[in-house]
């Protein structure tokens, strides 16, 4: 397999981006939200990444292999004053491109750049309980379980899946 290169996302990539999404919704193990409500179009997308980009706080990262997009993370801040200094990171990779250090190398460049922000402090992030190769991934690079919405999605009538919190300071 090619290197992966970790760059700045761009407003052209916003079908790849959404196009990942739909592939990892799809799979119904990662995401909160299930097929049907990924409706977005690919301008509305480009919107989204250009918002971001308006936006002093946040940040999205893509990972490139042969020049395709395979995976992307986005930092998202919070909007109240008292809050300037955290944000929340979701995070995306096409199923055949995990397992290869990517999702790895995407999460470093954004840890880099929070530690380089002159207000960003803590990076958060929340998972499925049952996605215990990412909770593991987290740990190793120092993100800690910070608790746990209890049953907080509901994949059927009986099984239920709990909220787990993370974070890590980097300042």
């Amino acid at each position: 397999m090619s290197k992966a290169i970790i760059r700045t996302a761009r407003i052209e990539d916003a079908e790849a981006v959404l196009d990942i999404q739909r592939e990892v919704v799809t799979e119904k193990d990662y995401f909160i939200a299930v097929a049907e409500e990924i409706n977005k179009t690919t301008e509305e997308h480009q919107e989204w990444i250009r918002k971001i980009f308006d936006h002093e706080r946040e940040t999205m990262l893509v990972a490139e292999v042969d020049n395709k997009v395979v995976g992307w993370i986005v930092f998202r801040s919070q909007e109240r004053k008292r809050m300037h200094h955290t944000g929340s990171f979701a995070i995306m990779l096409q199923k055949n491109y995990r397992n290869q250090g990517i999702g790895k190398l995407l999460i470093h460049e954004l840890l880099s750049w929070a530690e380089q922000h002159p207000v960003i402090e803590k990076v958060s992030l929340g998972t499925f309980s049952t996605n215990t190769r990412a909770i593991e991934l987290y740990k190793k690079l120092g993100f800690v379980e910070e608790g746990r919405k209890v049953r907080e999605f509901k994949f059927s009538d009986n099984e239920y899946v709990d909220d787990v919190l993370m974070y890590k300071l980097v300042k």
